[in-house]
């Protein structure tokens, strides 16, 4: 499989003096690994986007730093918040001949029958899957077929997913259920309690509010 490429340069500054590299268009950055020292770095914006487009977090990415290229993955980014900016990111060195532990995404594909027909809703129960695999073996996504889930109480745990189980380790126990169909009621009998506790509170307020008015009326006046 080809490879996503990104040039890398090492970062001289630190600290609160970074804010100034985001503003031109640079994302700090740090390299690190087993065996190896961390290295801070600095990578243009607009390319490591097209790169974590491509790559994401499982995909392999020669990092070119001055002559030397490393094969990395991309480990954590930092988002903003409220703007969205890239505020930073973690590349970890692998070594293509050691098996790494990472996260994977799942993917629901196709349309289920129980939904459409709104017998049921829809729940994922699980967006990632924690696996352990070679680098060159870890896969972009897992992909999961709802077209199956046709009624209430229909599933779709870890054991029915397809990869290949002789290069990728599955961390979750098989059983764990991936996506559900439960039934639309669940929803509909905690909307009441919902109201009943809502509409409650007020009225402990206004029972409060009775019992002091019965307080400053039973009172005895004091004579001038």
């Amino acid at each position: 499989m080809k490879r996503a490429k990104l040039e890398a340069v090492k970062r001289k500054v630190t600290g609160r003096k970074v804010k100034r590299l985001r503003s031109e268009g640079v994302v700090p950055a740090n390299l690190f690994g087993k065996k190896i020292k961390s290295v801070s770095l600095q990578v243009d914006t607009s390319k490591f986007s097209d790169v974590y487009k491509e790559a994401g977090e499982t995909g392999l990415v020669d990092l070119k730093i001055g002559t030397a290229v490393k094969p990395v993955l991309i480990s954590d980014i930092q988002i903003h918040p409220v703007t969205s900016d890239i505020l930073h990111v973690d590349f970890r060195q692998v070594d293509l001949k050691e098996k790494v532990e990472a996260t994977v995404p799942v993917v629901l594909t196709g349309e289920s029958p129980a939904e459409k027909s709104q017998e049921g809703i829809l729940v994922q129960m699980i967006d990632e899957i924690d696996v352990k695999a070679l680098p060159t073996d870890l896969p972009e996504k897992f992909e999961v077929d709802i077209s199956g889930l046709d009624k209430v109480d229909s599933i779709v745990t870890i054991d029915d997913i397809k990869y290949n189980k002789a290069k990728i380790k599955i961390e979750q126990a098989g059983s764990s259920i991936v996506v559900k169909i439960e039934p639309l009621q669940k929803e509909e009998e905690q909307q009441p309690q919902v109201v009943e506790e809502a509409e409650g509170a007020p009225v402990a307020e206004e029972a409060q509010v009775e019992e002091k008015k019965e307080e400053s009326q039973e009172a005895p006046v004091k004579e001038s």
